[in-house]
């Protein structure tokens, strides 16, 4: 057991490196340079965050962190879900791209205050999920089922149906702000459907599935957003 934690530690940090790495590569080169505070402050909220909850779940529910490594077009055995992750990757790029050159032609005014405010929103995103992390340690990075697995109904998931996406919905809302740029809203605008087809893909899914899921659907009317969907 140790071994194997040990390979999946080892495995998340390489896998955190290397997305770090092109994550940094789609801030900073598009912006021309590295004098970009939204872009650093950005940067250490996201990379933070996410160190944080990796080390927490490491220690904590390995099991659900080797759920999230999963991750990735190649991982997802729907086949539209393939193309629904890639199409996600690729928007949460170019989300990120796309203020770099708006800081480096200054396109965008956005004030101080607003890009706190979103990095804040940030900060809160990555607070819901370690919160679904917590409640349910089956929320892999991939649509799938597992033996034994329960519906989660209580916390988060008695608010809304796909907490994880909320969050989600939230960090791709405030990342556009918060690395100063209104043009970046375009991205997040597009990026919706998207986010809502793998939603309802998955939903299709887990009434297949996960025994109790349709039952659960009933309980807990809102999708992603109380009294809106």
């Amino acid at each position: 057991m140790t071994n194997d934690t040990s390979d999946l530690t080892r495995h998340a940090w390489r896998r955190t490196i290397a997305s770090l790495l092109i994550f940094a590569a789609f801030l900073f080169v598009p912006a021309g340079t590295l004098r970009f505070w939204q872009g650093w402050f950005y940067a250490l909220i996201f990379a933070g965050a996410s160190a944080i909850i990796g080390i927490y779940f490491r220690r904590h529910d390995p099991a659900l962190l080797a759920r999230r490594m999963r991750a990735g077009p190649a991982a997802e055995q729907e086949p539209a879900q393939k193309t629904i992750i890639s199409a996600i990757i690729i928007s949460f790029l170019l989300l990120v791209a796309l203020p770099g050159f708006d800081h480096r032609w200054h396109w965008s005014a956005v004030p101080t205050w607003l890009v706190l405010v979103a990095d804040a929103g940030v900060a809160a995103s990555f607070v819901i999920f370690f919160v679904v992390m917590k409640q349910n340690s089956y929320a892999a990075s991939t649509i799938q089922v597992e033996a034994d697995q329960p519906v989660v109904s209580t916390g988060l998931y008695g608010i809304v149906r796909h907490p994880m996406y909320a969050g989600a919905l939230l960090l791709m809302l405030c990342t556009p702000l918060a690395l100063g740029s209104y043009w970046g809203l375009l991205v997040f605008i597009a990026t919706i459907p998207i986010l809502a087809w793998r939603l309802l893909d998955e939903e299709s899914f887990l009434r297949r599935n996960l025994p109790g899921y349709a039952d659960y659907c009933i309980r807990v009317r809102w999708r992603l957003i109380p009294g809106i969907w």
